[in-house]
């Protein structure tokens, strides 16, 4: 079959220096993530190196303020740069988006001596964070989490277990959510513990369907001492916070999906041209000609989605209707898509030999990190009908 590299994604893009970002983030894609990506993918490798080149680059603070080490980004170029990076490996774009993530309860709600004292190093040291608020046994109803916070002097000990945390184990600090109070959502605090901390233990990464190089594990909070210094907002504050993170971190999410769904596609295409049946390229017939017309329709339907919630959130509008649709939206395209370039590359498509098996695998997740999509709608309906039950 005849080598047809992927055309580039045709970008709108509001400045020069944007430009010049995407530019940077594609040599680094093409240079040193994507012809290790299904090597490393395969053999379950994290490429820390690979964040820390990022870090180097300004690549993992770019929405934060350049006073602490950011980049100065609205989220419209931000989430452009995610799906870049995600195409080339789900991994590191998903990776980028939790960091941020992470970053998020500090740089909103922190006070500016804790800022200047900790983001630098996150936003641009070469650390790398991870969100602590899902728990064995609360995971969409994270208002009802266990994990506590007591207060013993001017510090607090924090006692609990953290579930499905990305980057569980190796991050170098947790934006961590822990119970302080009453239950219910008005009882959380957030802290932002060190990963050396005294009493914080990883547990084994979970063997997952797809996304083995990223490692997701349970984190455990053996009696661990956080000065008080290192609480983020008000006591109390904590869920309020991590809805606000989440609102965000979706549009990330989404972001990624359609970076997967966009390297599905681009496989698609190349193999539908050089793959010749009944003495012509399979490009040729009509029905998956139809199929991968559909697929670039909601791949380009769901870019345009998550840049229109990206846009009303750099103007400072309410967004989290929005983030829930483009969530919901371009992670169920990426299922659908990458479903349909497996089926396009048939039998060739189900083996390791093609990335779409790998990419097909991933997309499922997206369906389900940061809130299901079956929460999504909730979301959703909540912002247009109000709450149940009233």
């Amino acid at each position: 079959m005849p080598d047809r590299a992927p055309q580039p994604v045709d970008r709108h893009l509001p400045t020069d220096e944007a430009r010049d970002l995407i530019s940077l983030v594609r040599d680094i894609a093409q240079r040193e993530i994507a012809p290790k990506a299904a090597e490393e993918e395969d053999a379950g490798r994290f490429p820390r190196e690979v964040f820390a080149l990022l870090s180097e680059s300004g690549l993992l603070g770019l929405p934060y303020d350049s006073e602490y080490g950011g980049g100065d980004q609205p989220y419209e170029v931000y989430l452009q740069v995610l799906e870049e990076l995600a195409m080339a490996r789900l991994t590191v774009g998903l990776g980028v988006s939790v960091h941020t993530l992470a970053s998020y309860a500090l740089a909103a709600y922190g006070t500016k001596e804790q800022q200047v004292e900790h983001l630098p190093a996150m936003l641009g040291g070469g650390l790398l964070g991870a969100y602590c608020l899902s728990e064995p046994s609360s995971g969409s109803d994270a208002a009802s989490l266990r994990t506590k916070a007591v207060r013993d002097g001017d510090d607090w000990v924090i006692t609990g277990t953290k579930a499905w945390i990305t980057h569980g184990g190796i991050a170098d600090f947790y934006t961590v959510m822990a119970r302080t109070g009453e239950e219910g959502p008005r009882g959380i605090t957030a802290f932002l513990v060190p990963g050396d901390a005294e009493g914080l233990s990883g547990a084994a990464p979970e063997k997952k369907m797809g996304m083995k190089g990223s490692p997701t594990a349970q984190v455990h909070f053996d009696g661990v001492r956080v000065p008080d210094e290192r609480r983020l907002g008000e006591e109390g504050q904590g869920f309020a916070i991590a809805l606000s993170a989440l609102d965000s971190g979706r549009l990330g999410i989404a972001a990624c999906a359609i970076g997967v769904a966009q390297a599905a596609l681009d496989e698609a295409v190349a193999y539908a041209a050089g793959r010749r049946q009944f003495g012509r390229p399979i490009a040729d017939f009509q029905g998956l000609r139809f199929m991968l017309a559909d697929m670039a329709t909601q791949i380009e339907a769901g870019r345009a989605l998550y840049l229109a919630a990206a846009r009303l959130r750099d103007a400072g509008r309410p967004f989290a209707k929005q983030a829930a649709m483009a969530k919901l939206h371009c992670t169920d395209t990426a299922m659908r898509v990458t479903t349909d370039a497996v089926q396009i590359l048939g039998g060739y498509g189900y083996t390791a030999d093609f990335p779409t098996e790998r990419y097909m695998r991933e997309a499922k997740v997206l369906q389900i990190v940061e809130g299901t999509n079956q929460i999504q709608r909730m979301v959703i309906a909540r912002h247009l009908a109000g709450p149940e039950g009233r």
